[in-house]
């Protein structure tokens, strides 16, 4: 099979698993826009080719907010790709605090694939959050996302110049020091 069909594979995959999901945007897109939106910053913005960040970018929340188990993605995509959905993905038995306290700690810590993937899920949502304030989000709890970004953006830093640029642009405008 060549690239471009394990893509597509990879891109029905997520599309069928992310089908009944909804963004907490005021339109309530469709959710596989944001993967497919990550890919998208991966290849258009930070030059990216590598399939299996590709794949990984277009599967990061499968596992988290599916009834996806990392062995399926292994044997569907493989060990590489699954390593790095497992890499950015959250333990949801962890309280919410704990797990973004998680990410802050992980982050200087990933391969350098799981901290492409994970800048470019961080650039998506800002956008996201200053495109519209979610339902149900107050304007301190989208500031509150953007300082919380902040922080897990500083272990990854020294990754894709692109995207970083781009973070910084974004968390400057919110009056945040990068």
């Amino acid at each position: 099979m060549d690239n471009v069909s394990k893509l597509m594979q990879c891109v029905d995959f997520a599309a069928i698993k992310h089908k009944d999901q909804r963004r907490k945007d005021k339109e309530g897109t469709p959710y596989i826009n944001h993967p497919i939106g990550v890919a998208k910053i991966l290849t258009e913005e930070a030059g990216i080719t590598d399939l299996a960040v590709i794949q990984a970018a277009l599967l990061h929340d499968t596992v988290e907010d599916t009834e996806t188990s990392f062995d399926e993605i292994d044997q569907h995509f493989g060990a590489e790709v699954c390593g790095i959905v497992k890499e950015v993905t959250d333990d949801k038995t962890l309280p919410k605090l704990e797990r973004k306290q998680e990410q802050i700690n992980h982050a200087p810590h990933a391969s350098y694939k799981a901290k492409l993937v994970k800048l470019a899920d961080k650039l998506y949502n800002l956008r996201d959050l200053r495109r519209c304030t979610p339902r149900g989000w107050t304007e301190e709890r989208v500031q509150e996302y953007f300082v919380w970004s902040s922080k897990v953006v500083a272990g990854l830093r020294g990754t894709n110049n692109n995207m970083e640029n781009s973070l910084d642009d974004l968390l400057k405008e919110r009056d945040i020091i990068v």
